[in-house]
């Protein structure tokens, strides 16, 4: 297989088209088992290719064959071997730019002099081709700057149209196109450049999936969002008073066009930045958002801190969780905008759908702590009301865990609970209840202690992931630290009761565990959101 890439950007390999081209042809090439580097790619700015004159003499004097002596006699000869042209192009003015315009009116000596009608009845009239082309294929690649390609690729479908013939070429056309150079919006450009890498597979296994084609035509943000962005990107004032902007508030206003309320609620939220000294507000509603840089209102959240670090966050140099532990900035307020910073700041949906392709998305599991805590709680109370038939009540409860489990994702805690539950009811059976009831005592505490002091994720994290952003979460050191904590406060509580019942105090141990329990929950559900929001607060 012969690839030749015509690179048509002014910018060369720095092009955010070109960006969708090298995802294409990845997938391409890894459909085909080939190296990147066997595919040849040439950028027409780096090239020597003089305008066509109109002279013909490709047609009459010289056959063809250009008289221009320049880089375009070795293009065309790639261009006739290449089983697979792949044109690459922003869109320039409603059409491709300049330089591969010229290189394109350069093609001619590939064709015949002499008139013929069109098959496809095109036009009024063609010439036709010196060489077989029938089996050469052709996919344009394009980004523009409208917040959507649809209706403004006109001009490029009549030229390739006229050059190869309706639907005789693939193509994917974004728009949106300047997004891809912003690095605060890598993810959601990186998606959708796996999509284009998944369409190059396709296309070289037969060709693009309808519901691949389908997802490359979603827009990268709806077109009030992507509106907003590119307005606040330029660096000046409205067109009757151009005034460069401080680099704070076009920051602040890119930050706040990617705002999508999520419920009624409204929010103020104050953006300090330390080292300028300057302060922003975006007052967050159901329906839309102000930016404000005098007569602020009373903050809901306020972040203090570097705008080169909130910049440095927002580009993927360093993550948001990260910097909190480092304490590069600090939170003041309501922290459950920061846990849920996702969902307000990941862009307004585009036609009332995600913004991110649908099978980009992962459905969480669904787990719940209870199947870890239930078997040990029956346990105990059956084991102290019905020594005789306890623990056979026990076993059982235990053994129907899977039959209540089917809508959730068990743990590997959720099974070690019932195992050691039945292990311990038979074993109930045998020795003494005393025993039993520390050694299961012990055995609770250890499945917490362990779990924190000796795992990655801890033990609660498991099934609090879900309100945390998910997989997200376990990446979130803060996260993880703070479940570590609570997995260690339980973890104790039982270890006390494990030692109150084997030295004897069994009232204790009971009484521990009864009050415990309880008051364990309450703390937990308490620190998951103080210490967050303690420790975003704090300085050095």
């Amino acid at each position: 297989m012969n690839i030749l890439v015509l690179n048509g950007s002014p910018k060369g390999e720095n092009s955010n088209t070109f960006k969708l081209t090298r995802a294409f042809i990845d997938g391409a090439a890894a459909a085909q088992n080939l190296s990147i580097d066997t595919i040849d790619t040439i950028t027409v700015s780096q090239k020597n290719i003089e305008p066509c004159r109109g002279c013909f003499c490709c047609w009459e004097k010289t056959p063809g064959k250009c008289i221009i002596a320049d880089d375009m006699s070795g293009i065309l000869e790639k261009y006739i071997q290449a089983d697979l042209v792949i044109w690459s192009f922003p869109l320039y003015y409603y059409s491709v730019p300049g330089i591969l315009k010229n290189l394109i009116d350069r093609l001619l000596p590939l064709n015949l002099p002499f008139m013929r009608e069109r098959p496809d009845g095109l036009g009024s009239g063609s010439h036709p081709s010196r060489y077989d082309m029938s089996g050469k294929r052709h996919v344009i690649l394009s980004t523009c700057g409208f917040y959507s390609a649809q209706g403004n690729y006109d001009g490029v479908w009549n030229l390739f149209d006229h050059i190869y013939g309706k639907n005789n070429y693939t193509s994917i056309v974004c728009g949106q196109g300047e997004l891809f150079r912003v690095p605060e919006l890598r993810q959601r450009t990186d998606e959708y450049l796996e999509l284009v890498k998944q369409a190059g597979f396709e296309y070289m296994q037969g060709g693009i999936k309808t519901e691949t084609e389908a997802a490359l035509q979603d827009l990268l943000f709806s077109k009030e969002t992507f509106e907003e962005m590119a307005d606040a990107s330029w660096n000046t004032g409205d067109s009757d008073m151009p005034a460069r902007e401080d680099e704070g508030l076009r920051f602040t206003r890119q930050m706040a066009a990617l705002y999508h309320a999520v419920d009624d609620k409204e929010r103020v939220l104050e953006m300090y930045y330390t080292d300028t000294g300057k302060t922003c507000q975006i007052i967050m509603t159901d329906k839309g958002h102000t930016v404000l840089t005098d007569n602020f209102h009373a903050f809901t959240t306020r972040i203090e801190t570097p705008l080169s670090v909130w910049q440095d966050i927002a580009r993927g140099k360093i993550s948001g969780q990260d910097a909190l532990m480092q304490h590069k900035y600090r939170v003041h307020g309501d922290f459950n905008l920061m846990i849920h910073w996702d969902d307000y700041f990941g862009g307004a949906p585009a036609g009332g759908k995600s913004a991110r392709p649908v099978q980009m998305q992962n459905k969480p599991e669904k787990r719940s702590l209870l199947f870890c805590i239930v078997p040990f709680m029956v346990f105990w109370t059956v084991i102290n009301v019905l020594p005789e038939f306890g623990a056979y009540i026990a076993i059982i409860a235990a053994a129907s865990v899977p039959l209540f489990s089917h809508s959730f994702a068990l743990t590997k805690y959720d099974t070690i609970s019932s195992f050691s539950v039945i292990a311990l009811s038979i074993a109930s059976l045998y020795l003494p209840l005393s025993f039993i009831l520390a050694a299961s005592y012990g055995i609770f505490a250890a499945m917490w202690l362990v779990s924190s002091l000796c795992t990655k994720i801890p033990l609660s994290a498991l099934y609090v992931a879900k309100d945390y952003g998910n997989e997200a979460a376990y990446a979130n050191p803060l996260f993880i630290k703070t479940n570590k904590i609570i997995d260690i406060s339980w973890g104790i509580t039982y270890a006390v009761c494990c030692l109150l019942m084997a030295t004897g105090f069994y009232m204790y141990a009971i009484l521990v565990n009864t009050v415990g329990t309880t008051a364990m929950g309450i703390f937990t559900i308490w620190f998951q959101k103080w210490y967050p929001a303690y420790y975003a607060r704090k300085t050095n």
